[in-house]
């Protein structure tokens, strides 16, 4: 396929891409303040940090996953010119979410205890229970939040979301800052103090949202047909099952990183602080290419939604390119600088070679990474999501982690050992990913 071909489709997934990319560099940034300053704190609360995350995000990514849903079903109708449709799918999208985010807090808040069962340090644990209440809170905003988001996103506007994560990276920054250290009057709260920002922040961001899709001209010939009418069973019920595949994909996925955690935390806790570092990096470049991929998903729902095949197959290879000359440019930064990143997070002289060891193996995984995002986000705007859970399912269940155990624990490589096989996970996902796809599409491309 020439250069020229693909150039406008280039142009047109990086007009997409770019918002997503800059919300998500900012959403980044804030990961990263977070990671320096509870840092700053010590080793324990790193720690902490690290294992409460760990646990939150497969809570959190199964909520994610019922909003993601919402987008590929918009873009369809989107494609269509089917404005009511978008509508009830939004409102009926939004009432799935905010109702399971409320069944998640009410079932895993009072589970907190059972964090020390988990075989992690005494002094880790007793400071990552009440860290991960406060996470548990948050989920409601968030849900609210990523369902306004991809709504958006599904009719085509990504800026929007950009500029209400970067108000909330601001919120987040501030109150992590001032109660981390006890600036401004407010008490010394330490790792507390950073739950309390992230949840401020993801209320603020809520609020935000539901204020500009309601005020703004863009939103207006989707918001007329709200109505308490649209709320039914069908709609939920169809939203359900693009969503939960979805879910299922992103569970087994984050599984997999937050057992990889765990086993770390066996090791002991300068391990568990260095895997969280390399891993808060690696989430990061990720994140940008997220924002490819979520440009993707748009594009491919459209273009599929109106019939237009072929060029659902070149917005797909264009995005490919993209994610390959993106994570390109993060593995050399890894792989070149991993001695002095970790200086940035830690001054403990274990963690700081543990985790330049671990930016090696993410250097080398990060254009699968890149690739196998890409891949799946293509087979969620042709909603082809079931296929996208079983892959996942075998690439993260039955690769990544016995694989991980083995070369850490069998074979005596350590932390280094679990992400090697994190790494092999990711690749076997991409070239999945990419062949599930092409198969799709010979249905409709003769």
């Amino acid at each position: 396929m020439k250069f020229k071909q693909l150039l406008p489709y280039y142009r047109r997934n990086l007009m997409l891409a770019y918002p997503v990319m800059l919300a998500q560099l900012g959403q980044v940034t804030v990961s990263f303040a977070d990671t320096i300053m509870v840092g700053r704190v010590g080793t324990t609360e790193l720690a902490a940090s690290a294992f409460a995350n760990s646990i939150f995000i497969i809570i959190f990514i199964f909520c994610l996953g019922f909003s993601l849903g919402i987008t590929p079903l918009i873009g369809n109708a989107f494609g269509k010119k089917q404005n009511k449709k978008i509508a009830v799918l939004f409102q009926n999208g939004l009432l799935v979410n905010i109702v399971l985010s409320l069944a998640l807090m009410l079932i895993f808040i009072p589970l907190a205890p059972a964090l020390h069962w988990m075989n992690q340090p005494k002094d880790v644990v007793e400071m990552a229970v009440p860290y991960f209440i406060i996470l548990m809170i948050s989920a409601l905003p968030s849900a609210v939040f990523f369902a306004y988001r991809q709504f958006g996103e599904g009719i085509g506007n990504t800026k929007i979301a950009m500029w209400i994560t970067f108000f909330g990276n601001i919120v987040n920054i501030f109150f992590n800052y001032v109660l981390i250290y006890g600036k401004l009057g407010f008490p010394e709260l330490g790792l507390i103090g950073a739950g309390i920002g992230t949840l401020l922040a993801r209320f603020s961001m809520a609020i935000a949202f539901i204020w500009v899709v309601h005020r703004h001209q863009v939103f207006k010939p989707y918001m007329k047909f709200l109505s308490k009418k649209n709320f039914h069973k069908v709609a939920c019920l169809r939203l359900i099952k693009t969503s939960f595949p979805i879910s299922g994909q992103l569970l087994v996925e984050v599984l997999s990183f937050s057992i990889s955690a765990i086993m770390v935390g066996w090791i002991n806790k300068e391990n568990l602080a260095a895997h969280h570092i390399a891993l808060t990096l690696a989430s990061g470049t990720f994140m940008l290419a997220l924002g490819v991929a979520s440009a993707t998903t748009i594009r491919i729902s459209h273009q599929f939604g109106s019939g237009h095949y072929k060029a659902t197959k070149i917005a797909a290879i264009a995005a490919m390119h993209l994610a390959v000359i993106l994570m390109s440019f993060n593995a050399l930064i890894f792989i070149l600088f991993r001695n002095q990143i970790p200086m940035i997070f830690s001054t403990d002289a274990e963690v700081m070679h543990i985790a330049s060891q671990l930016l090696i193996i993410a250097g080398f995984f990060q254009i699968f990474d890149g690739l196998q995002i890409v891949g799946l986000s293509a087979l969620r705007g042709l909603t082809d999501v079931k296929a996208a859970m079983y892959i996942a399912l075998v690439s993260y269940v039955f690769i990544c982690l016995p694989l991980a155990y083995l070369f850490g624990f069998i074979f005596h490589l350590g932390t280094v050992g679990v992400w090697i096989g994190l790494a092999v996970g990711l690749i076997f996902a991409a070239i999945a990913y990419r062949a599930r796809f092409n198969y799709f599409m010979k249905k409709f491309i003769k």
